[in-house]
C-alpha cells in the first residue's frame, strides 16, 4: 500500500460528491434519493480512497463496503443518541436514521459496478 495522488479518481470524487449534494438538495424522496444516492456513496467513498491509496482495487473495495455496511448496521442503533447528533439534520443526512435491506443492496451493487470498472479501465 501506497500513499499516492490519484488526479483521476479525485476528479471522480468531486464530480459524485456534487451529485450527491444535488440530490440531497433537490429530492427528499423517491427511488433515486434514497437508492441511487446510497449506490453513489459507495462510488464517491471508494474514489475518496483510490484517491491517496495505491493498493489492489478489491481491497479498496472491501474497506468500502465494511464501511458502508457498518454505518447501515449503526442505525438500528442510537449511535447518534450517544454523540448527541440526533438533532443535528447533517448528522442524519450523512449518517441516515433507519436500517434497510435495500441500502445494503444499493451498496453492493455500486461496490460491485466500480470495482469491476476499476480493475477493467485502469490496471
Amino acid at each position: 500500500m501506497k500513499f499516492i495522488f490519484n488526479k483521476i479518481h479525485f476528479t471522480f470524487f468531486i464530480l459524485i460528491f456534487g451529485v450527491e449534494i444535488a440530490i440531497a438538495y433537490y429530492l427528499k424522496t423517491g427511488f433515486i434519493r434514497h437508492t441511487v444516492g446510497d449506490f453513489l456513496a459507495v462510488i464517491l467513498i471508494y474514489c475518496f480512497f483510490r484517491s491517496f491509496i495505491k493498493t489492489n482495487p478489491l481491497h479498496i473495495a472491501m474497506a468500502t463496503l465494511v464501511l458502508s455496511y457498518t454505518v447501515e448496521f449503526l442505525q438500528r442503533t442510537t449511535f447518534l443518541q450517544l454523540l448527541s447528533l440526533d438533532q443535528n439534520k447533517w448528522a442524519h443526512l450523512i449518517f441516515g436514521n433507519s436500517f434497510s435491506i435495500q441500502d445494503l443492496v444499493a451498496y453492493t451493487l455500486g461496490v460491485l459496478t466500480v470495482t469491476f470498472i476499476d480493475l477493467k479501465k485502469y490496471n
